[in-house]
């Protein structure tokens, strides 16, 4: 048996997995229409740093939960050699390569649904790793995620891991075009702002 479906820990994986991006995905879009947060923690960039810091914790009991479920999960002999391990060991440290230097391209309201709470980036970011991948911090978590079950030798780990893709792809499809949206509507309000300015000038020459 390659995966054992039987144990607790492996859907407690998953579930977690499933919530994370759900759950920050709401009560981010609730912030942008609503402004709860804001108003609960008394300001925009506290209710930002009060989300990254649940995503970040929400984060850190993920990966507790899958390295649990690995840990009572069967191993393929097919997976347990040097060779594998150095993969994933490379996959691991890339992978969190990408995350951290994400965070620092984009700071922690960049990263942490910041332009859900108004809090705008005056210009795309394009540095690295944003000239290598779109979605570094995603990418970079699945890599991970992959890397760690090719070092535990676990076929179990790479189903968790497609199925880790299938929830990050999904979380995409929603946040991309809403970021889009909210970068589109700021445009259009600085646009309208400055076609008064131009008509006055017109008049007085």
């Amino acid at each position: 048996m390659l995966v054992d479906f039987s144990q607790v820990s492996l859907w407690l994986a998953l579930a977690s997995i499933t919530f994370n991006p759900t759950a920050w995905n709401i009560a981010a879009r609730q912030e942008h229409h609503t402004r709860w947060l804001t108003q609960l923690c008394g300001g925009a960039r506290q209710g930002c740093y009060a989300i990254a810091a649940a995503i970040f914790s929400l984060g850190i009991v993920r990966d507790l939960l899958y390295s649990r479920a690995l840990a009572a999960q069967p191993t393929a002999s097919v997976l347990d050699n040097l060779a594998v391990r150095a993969v994933g060991a490379c996959l691991f440290m890339s992978g969190m390569g990408f995350v951290a230097s994400s965070t620092y391209a984009l700071g922690i309201t960049g990263t942490f649904l910041g332009d859900y709470f108004g809090i705008l980036m005056d210009k795309r970011v394009t540095g690295f790793p944003f000239n290598v991948l779109d979605n570094p911090m995603y990418v970079g978590s699945a890599m991970s995620f992959l890397g760690t079950a090719l070092w535990n030798a676990s076929p179990a780990g790479l189903m968790i891991t497609a199925y880790v893709w299938l929830v990050y792809s999904v979380a995409l499809r929603f946040e991309g075009p809403f970021t889009a949206q909210i970068y589109a509507a700021r445009a259009s309000t600085v646009e309208a702002k400055q076609k008064p300015k131009a008509v006055n000038r017109k008049k007085k020459i």
